[in-house]
């Protein structure tokens, strides 16, 4: 999933954190711990492992695309969870 720049600027630094209560927003709860990796699971099925080492920490372009391709977000639900205005 490819999102304009003006919404891609504002999420390209979102922190680890962040995303994490994003995530429980939306309904995901942890499912495993594994080292600093946890995987969250939602009610429907989607799945997505968030690396964790330290909650202020970002992610690169690449792993956050990725993430956020496998929780499957639009604009309207990153706007919902309040990542973007």
């Amino acid at each position: 999933m490819s999102y304009p720049s003006n919404i891609w600027k504002q999420i390209k630094n979102i922190t680890k954190a962040r995303m994490i209560d994003a995530l429980v927003d939306d309904g995901f709860h942890i499912d495993e711990k594994i080292r600093t990796e946890r995987i969250y699971r939602h009610p429907d099925g989607r799945r997505v492992s968030i690396h964790y080492h330290k909650g202020n920490e970002t992610f690169g372009p690449s792993l956050l695309k990725g993430i956020l391709k496998d929780i499957g977000w639009n604009g309207k639900d990153l706007r919902r969870l309040k990542l973007i205005k």
